[in-house]
């Protein structure tokens, strides 16, 4: 089966009636995790978005306080996979802001990890990325909060 543009999705969905889009929205929550997560920021906490990167950033903090700290290896492996749910969490706010204050807050959780990121080249090459990233995210931004942020990426580099 070949699959369809998004282009083609959207025309094909502007036919369909509201009970038909309601069906095919629950149908497809059922069959990917990450389909029903995109489906509740959608329906409950896109309005919110502050609390939506609240919950987040527990969650983060819950998180790395499960980091298997008994070797690099385990805190890499824990590392990477915190940082792929924040990017998960990320898209589907589709909100800069909200990617900059939850990029922040990883760095800033990565840099108070005991042991220290400074003695593993991974870890810290990784932190550097981030750090990097988050520049460039808020160099796009609005003046005032560029320097908003700019002040807090500087606190957490430093």
């Amino acid at each position: 089966m070949k699959t369809v543009s998004v282009k083609e999705l959207k025309t094909e969905l502007s036919h369909r009636s509201h009970q038909d889009l309601l069906e095919l929205c629950l149908r497809l929550s059922k069959f990917k995790k990450e389909n029903k997560a995109l489906l509740t920021y959608l329906l409950f906490e896109s309005s919110d978005e502050e609390g939506y990167v609240n919950s987040v950033k527990r969650e983060v903090d819950e998180q790395f306080a499960l980091v298997n700290t008994t070797s690099y290896y385990f805190i890499k492996k824990s590392v990477r996979k915190i940082l792929r749910a924040i990017k998960t969490y990320i898209r589907y706010s589709k909100n800069k802001e909200t990617e900059i204050q939850l990029l922040l807050y990883f760095c800033e959780k990565l840099k108070t990890l005991t042991p220290s990121i400074k003695n593993n080249t991974v870890l810290q090459n990784l932190y550097q990325r981030e750090i990097e990233s988050i520049r460039k995210k808020v160099a796009k931004l609005h003046e005032d909060l560029q320097y908003d942020y700019t002040l807090e990426l500087e606190a957490v580099y430093l």
